[in-house]
């Protein structure tokens, strides 16, 4: 009997959770799968041809002159890099898109924080309406605040002229001088997206428990030391986050600045988008190779970014992990 027992073949292993055990499951569970594949078909299609292919095709233009339309296509290597790093309106693009990283980044963030702060007050009357109203630029299509905003700002017949004219002063253009317009589109920007940053904080703040600021305020903590003790300490991983993510937003606001200027004037608000746009459409003989490589230039800073960001989310756990 003994022996019989050690010898007796073991059980059969349970089965795992969420693998069908019997045939009939199994190909219940393969027609599921069949019919969310076919779904997730199409846009697996669309993302490919639109987001993907276009990608790859770059980096192959860069290699090669081609104006976009005739099939002369000739290799010509690593020129059009060349060719762009020596072009001195590539670097101003670039330097224009610094100067306007670093106006708008510091207003949305840290604008943006004190803002939220003061909305996620339980003492401050109408907040959900004060909220709905700073987020309402966000869902504005970029293109018609832009449209708008030049109509605004038009020195000839904009509103803005208008209330200058009545007491008295002379029309100013805010857009039509190289000195004040990055400034104007700037400030124009922050407006328009200051929700979405908001909206971070908001989520941030939200995160902090309720249990410590009646422990602080049991203790005796007044507004300011509750403040500088618990609030900033426990937002300190958000900002790493929420500074990577408009970092990388204001490299992508070619619609708001093409409506409003078209890079002018004299090249004082072209930046990099703005600079690939008009060598590959705008331009009277298009270079959709030299364009290309200027993609390909902003696609590795843009990357870079990513790096950054993708720093952030893991620095930002480890933060929140020891707090």
């Amino acid at each position: 009997m003994a022996s019989q027992s050690l010898t007796a073949a073991p059980s059969a292993a349970p089965p795992r959770p969420g693998v069908p055990s019997r045939p009939g499951q199994r190909a219940r569970q393969r027609r599921r799968n069949l019919w969310i594949y076919a779904f997730l078909l199409p846009t697996f299609v669309l993302y490919g041809l639109y987001t993907i292919y276009p990608i790859i095709a770059s980096y192959w233009y860069s290699l090669v002159q081609w104006n976009g339309f005739s099939s002369d296509m000739r290799f010509v290597g690593l020129s059009n890099y060349e060719a762009v790093l020596a072009d001195p309106n590539f670097w101003n693009s670039v330097k224009v898109s610094m100067v306007f990283l670093l106006v708008v980044a510091p207003l949305r963030v840290f604008g943006a924080f004190a803002l939220a702060v003061l909305l996620n007050s339980p003492k401050l009357p109408f907040s959900r309406l004060f909220r709905t109203v700073y987020f309402l630029p966000v869902v504005t299509t970029t293109a018609i605040v832009g449209v708008v905003m030049r109509f605004i700002l038009d020195p000839a017949s904009g509103p803005v002229a208008a209330v200058l004219d009545l007491f008295g002063m002379p029309p100013v253009s805010l857009l039509g001088q190289s000195s004040t317009a990055l400034y104007t589109a700037s400030i124009l920007y922050v407006w328009k997206f200051f929700g979405i940053t908001m909206i971070y904080w908001l989520a941030a703040l939200q995160t902090i428990p309720q249990d410590l600021y009646e422990a602080a305020r049991i203790d005796g903590a007044g507004g300011m030391r509750i403040f500088r003790h618990i609030t900033l300490p426990m937002l300190l991983p958000f900002l790493l986050i929420i500074s990577v993510l408009t970092v990388e937003d204001c490299f992508h606001n070619f619609d708001l600045m093409y409506t409003l200027t078209e890079g002018g004037p004299f090249f004082s608000t072209e930046i990099i988008e703005i600079y690939i746009y008009r060598w590959a459409f705008a331009a009277s003989i298009p270079q959709l190779g030299f364009a290309s490589a200027a993609a390909v230039l902003f696609g590795l800073l843009v990357l870079v970014i990513a790096i950054l960001q993708a720093w952030a989310t893991v620095a930002s756990r480890r933060m929140r992990g020891r707090a």
